[in-house]
């Protein structure tokens, strides 16, 4: 057992959950499986992971997991002396979810507030124009639109997704303080 470990639940071909510990240094490769434990209750988990050698379990410097409570509670009866280290993809997978959020919250307001003007614009007997920005696009279709270029890399943006985000910002810039760049 290395000094870095990695802990996680995946599912099998089965489709039954497992919780996988796994020695970083191994790298994939011989040695890198430390322990499979059919399921992801904590108590299981740690029970087979107290047979293995005390001495080994207190050299484990370093655990890498994801934020679910009873993974922490796993790595804090087996690995006492190891630092929790929050895996950057679920950090990532919540910053994005949140950010996709707020963008459908402002996307019903654009969609709520042309309706509005679609119906005050027929009850006045005029034709309804709908609101073009720079790019051509309403508030609507801006952000419908702007849902993928939110999960890429700025530096990989093309030109029109570079415009769009500027538009984006500039109309929302709640939506660009959660933008990780």
């Amino acid at each position: 057992m290395g000094t870095q470990l990695s802990i996680d639940e995946t599912s099998l071909s089965d489709g039954e959950l497992y919780t996988i510990v796994t020695n970083k240094a191994a790298k994939g490769g011989k040695g890198a499986i430390v322990a499979i434990v059919a399921g992801t209750v904590s108590e299981q988990v740690i029970e087979v992971l107290e047979r293995m050698p005390e001495e080994q379990l207190n050299r484990v410097e370093e655990v890498t997991l994801d934020m679910a409570d009873s993974m922490r509670k796993i790595v804090c009866r087996c690995f006492p002396k190891a630092i929790r280290v929050i895996d950057r993809f679920h950090v990532q997978k919540l910053t994005y979810d949140a950010l996709q959020e707020m963008r459908i919250a402002h996307r019903w307001d654009a969609i709520n507030e042309e309706t509005q003007a679609r119906e005050q614009a027929k009850l006045a007997g005029d034709k309804y124009i709908p609101q073009q920005l720079d790019n051509g696009d309403s508030p609507k279709q801006l952000l419908a639109r702007s849902r993928y270029l939110l999960f890429k890399s700025a530096d990989k943006w093309t030109d029109k997704q570079k415009q769009r985000a500027k538009i984006l910002f500039e109309q929302y810039p709640d939506i660009e303080k959660g933008v990780v760049s």
